[in-house]
């Protein structure tokens, strides 16, 4: 029981910090902004200025530039999990008679992703690292930056991921429910370690499951947090593409405040923010699924 309470303090630790950084990162100064440059001010003290200058040139080159390597652990994930889902919960459900076009759902969903993720990261996005049409940011998942040309390759590929991951976290779900209902596992009871009897309760029994499947009980709690995770991701690029925003406007325009944003009201001389690019919902995700022809028309004019 003291793996599994440190595993769910852990999701919950890391669900917290995720909600934290998304309310805090489009305020001015925000508390995480300010604690940040804090404790960066502290370390220039401490840390040499060579390795300083070092550790921001690996970082960016890293994180800002084409680079190889979280496409391999974004490879190695994705096989992890479906070597797992086809090892064991592909048997497991084929065994329990699961449906069929359910079991193989994931891997429709696995090859439309892999055509999307090849597009999306094989895509001149404007001609990365000089000048990217319509700029939105440089995702190192897809060992690309995102632009007016693959957008819509990189919208799909995001929805498509999300997909597989609840997809499979549906399946996993519904395979360890069943196993509970036919053991009626339930209605049973267990004696602890004072020898005092009691009823089956839901820790307990995620404490079963996890004890006697744990690789799959492992992977559906991160097919679960990946779900939610890319789930807030994908809800967020939904509503930039239906706003006519890229995540780089986004940003600063809540950290700076663009012009071209900007508003004045006559009536009180307030500020307020407005998009003007925004021509409505239909139109705006028309501009995101234009072709490339109609795009690039647009660029030179």
């Amino acid at each position: 029981m003291d793996f599994l309470t440190l595993f769910l303090m852990y999701l919950c630790f890391v669900l917290a910090t995720i909600v934290l950084v998304c309310i805090c990162s489009g305020r001015k100064q925000s508390f995480l902004a300010r604690s940040v440059n804090g404790a960066a001010q502290v370390l220039s003290f401490v840390v040499p200025t060579q390795l300083r200058r070092m550790t921001q040139k690996v970082l960016h080159r890293l994180f800002h530039t084409r680079s190889c390597l979280f496409v391999v652990l974004h490879i190695a994930l994705e096989a992890a999990v479906y070597g797992e889902y086809t090892w064991e919960v592909f048997d497991y459900c084929w065994e329990l008679e699961f449906s069929v076009h359910l079991l193989l759902l994931p891997y429709l969903l696995l090859a439309v992703n892999i055509g999307f993720f090849v597009l999306c990261s094989r895509a001149d996005p404007g001609l990365c690292n000089i000048c990217v049409h319509r700029f939105d940011h440089h995702c190192v998942w897809v060992n690309n930056c995102i632009g007016a040309f693959n957008t819509k390759y990189f919208f799909l590929y995001l929805f498509t991921l999300t997909a597989m991951a609840a997809n499979i976290a549906i399946i996993t779900a519904a395979f360890l429910i069943q196993v509970v209902l036919l053991s009626n596992m339930m209605h049973g009871s267990y004696i602890d370690d004072q020898g005092q009897e009691h009823a089956i309760e839901i820790l307990f029994l995620i404490q079963h499951l996890f004890l006697t499947f744990p690789r799959i009980v492992f992977m559906l709690g991160f097919v679960i947090l990946l779900t939610l995770v890319l789930g807030a991701y994908c809800s967020f690029n939904l509503y930039l593409a239906l706003t006519n925003q890229t995540s780089n406007e986004w940003y600063k325009l809540r950290r700076y405040g663009c012009s071209h944003h900007l508003a004045l009201q006559p009536q009180d001389r307030r500020v307020i923010y407005k998009n003007i690019y925004s021509n409505g919902i239909w139109m705006n995700l028309k501009e995101i699924f234009k072709s490339p022809t109609v795009l690039e028309r647009k660029k030179k004019t």
